[in-house]
């Protein structure tokens, strides 16, 4: 284990999506959603493919035991990217940032009602912060006073948070993958069906990019494959109990990036709402680790010593 290593991937991981979505946000006044995926996907695969084989992981990683479950996860990642992507064109970068850290709040809630997983009262109780931080978020969006405005505001801030319950159910059916797939496989399958999916909305309206659009979505994919490498490896050089809580690197990322490209200020409502949302992710994270530490005791205090 090399922990300043796997903290120092997961910070240039998150640095490197953050920017991947400012790109997507600067075609977003054109290109749809939907076309966005597409490219953000397809060249993501070949970074991804180059990475297996540098690793030695290429024919591993593109066998599969499990199709259709790869298929199900594809589908739900591709809808949470998809809004996701379709929300930056009506809110802030940093407001999208904060309303998606809802998404592993709301995997404990899904994980319980499908993995089986037991929710106490902790989790509970810190999911439920989490949730009214999002709400904070949400509330200047959801009002009708602004009109027209306030009405693609509020379409807006509905389309993030569907991005982030699907992102959520995605999450979900990762967990149930990884008992009989291996990482690399997960990433390179997700990567291939959110590319065929994506296709369905051809007919939805795409549009042919300008040359700097497509190289603003071209660079998307690329830096979108590198991304996700750079998650992978930081697991594998740390726990994840250790590196989880600098996902949360991303709002500062995004705050600065909000302000210097796109003159976005960000308002005390969002900051205070996403700061409820961050400590309750960080709390499930700090809970999550006791629980690992206390069961490793337990593990150890039962083994027999020779």
């Amino acid at each position: 284990m090399r922990p300043l290593r796997g903290i120092t991937f997961k910070l240039c991981s998150v640095l490197i999506f953050i920017v991947m979505q400012a790109m997507i946000k600067a075609t977003t006044g054109h290109v749809p959603g939907g076309e966005a995926v597409f490219f953000r996907s397809l060249f993501a695969i070949p970074v991804i493919v180059l990475w297996l084989a540098v690793v030695g992981d290429l024919r591993q990683g593109l066998g599969t035991a499990n199709p259709w479950g790869h298929v199900w996860r594809g589908l739900m990642g591709t809808l949470a990217m998809g809004l996701g992507f379709s929300g930056l064109a009506y809110l802030p970068l940093p407001e999208v940032t904060a309303i998606g850290y809802a998404a592993p709040l709301l995997t404990v809630i899904f994980a319980a009602m499908f993995l089986g997983e037991e929710v106490r009262l902790f989790r509970i109780s810190t999911v439920i912060l989490g949730m009214i931080g999002v709400l904070i978020v949400l509330s200047p969006r959801l009002t009708v006073v602004k009109g027209a405005a306030g009405t693609t505001e509020a379409f807006g801030a509905v389309v993030v948070l569907g991005g982030a319950i699907f992102a959520a159910l995605a999450q979900v059916t990762v967990r149930k993958l990884v008992a009989s797939e291996r990482t690399p496989v997960i990433v390179f399958w997700f990567s291939v069906t959110a590319t065929c999916l994506s296709l369905i909305t051809i007919p939805f309206g795409w549009v042919i990019p300008t040359l700097g659009e497509a190289a603003l979505l071209i660079g998307a994919g690329l830096l979108g494959g590198a991304g996700q490498i750079l998650l992978t490896s930081s697991y594998r050089e740390a726990d994840a109990s250790l590196v989880a809580p600098f996902d949360y690197a991303s709002m500062i990322f995004a705050l600065l990036i909000g302000w210097f490209i796109f003159a976005e200020v960000p308002t005390p409502t969002v900051l205070g709402g996403a700061a409820l949302v961050v400590t309750a992710g960080l709390l499930i994270i700090w809970r999550e680790r006791r629980l690992g530490l206390e069961r490793a005791r337990q593990r150890k205090a039962m083994t027999p010593q020779g």
